[in-house]
């Protein structure tokens, strides 16, 4: 039965279905449970990058504790990776004469004095190849120079002294300005600048970490070296974890986008148009009319 004033052509015959009716079909039902155990596999992910990613505090890797041969930590010229420093390695050669040098303004268990660094010359390379030693701690100028005297005495000898050394592997500190009162002093431990007064370096292959001994000789005091504490948090793993995290919250997203586009496209099948869409007759008729022209 029509509606009194109303034309027959105007009733619609089939009512569009709402967007609620659409994903509580079946089809979309079956799809919501799918895109929920794919969002639960995103989260569990996460959770497991979570727990690799954080730690109680800094920790301490007992795999740098073991020596390995120098050649299987780094290679000559090659920069120590991050995850090695502190590396315990081993090293087999000889000092060269002339190339004992004492660092100032070093610190050996909170007080001041000098390293004493030397050349050592590594054996059974094809190519010349040495490795900034740092010898020991002195704890003034003049016991620095006494020890050098001494190393250099015994380098200087016809028959070369072995030395066979195990320390920790510690990165280049690079180059730093001397104090104003002695230019010529070194402060930090940089491989380039020994490099620069070392004797005999015609094509010699450098590594670039220096060795802290774990032995000193010459009377010097071994450096104090504690195993390196690294952060408890692997900030690459904090990252995959957010990341699965928005994976997991996309799954519940691409459901609803996937739905809505269904519901949207029945509607147009219809012959209705979506909510969204507005003519745009309509919004001029809804404006306010202007005033009459002259």
């Amino acid at each position: 039965m029509s509606v009194p004033g109303t034309p027959d052509d105007e009733i619609p015959e089939v009512f569009p279905p709402t967007l609620r009716e659409v994903m509580l079909r079946p089809r979309w039902i079956g799809m919501l449970v799918f895109f929920v155990v794919l969002a639960g596999v995103f989260a569990w992910l996460g959770q497991w990058q979570l727990g690799r990613a954080l730690a109680t505090g800094p920790t301490e890797s007992p795999r740098l504790e073991v020596a390995k041969p120098i050649d299987e930590v780094v290679k000559p010229g090659r920069y120590l990776d991050g995850a090695l420093v502190g590396q315990k390695a081993s090293v087999q050669g000889f000092y060269l004469p002339g190339d004992f040098i004492a660092i100032s303004q070093r610190l050996n268990d909170g007080v001041e004095g000098y390293w004493v660094t030397g050349q050592l010359r590594v054996a059974g390379e094809a190519q010349p190849t040495s490795i900034a030693v740092a010898i020991g701690w002195a704890p003034t100028q003049a016991q620095a120079a006494k020890a050098i005297a001494e190393l250099d005495a015994a380098a200087s000898g016809p028959v070369r002294v072995a030395a066979d050394l195990t320390g920790r592997l510690v990165a280049d500190e690079g180059p730093a300005v001397p104090p104003q009162a002695h230019p010529f002093e070194l402060t930090t431990m940089s491989t380039a600048a020994l490099l620069s007064r070392w004797h005999d370096t015609q094509g010699l292959a450098v590594y670039r970490p220096y060795l802290l001994s774990d032995k000193a000789d010459a009377g010097l005091t071994t450096i104090s070296a504690p195993p390196p504490a690294h952060d408890g948090v692997n900030w690459l793993n904090l990252f995959y974890a957010a990341e699965w995290a928005v994976f997991a919250g996309f799954a519940f997203y691409m459901w609803y986008r996937l739905a809505k586009d269904a519901w949207e496209k029945e509607c147009e099948e219809l012959g209705f148009g979506t909510p969204d869409d507005e003519p745009a007759d309509a919004a001029q008729d809804a404006s306010p009319p202007g005033p009459a022209a002259s």
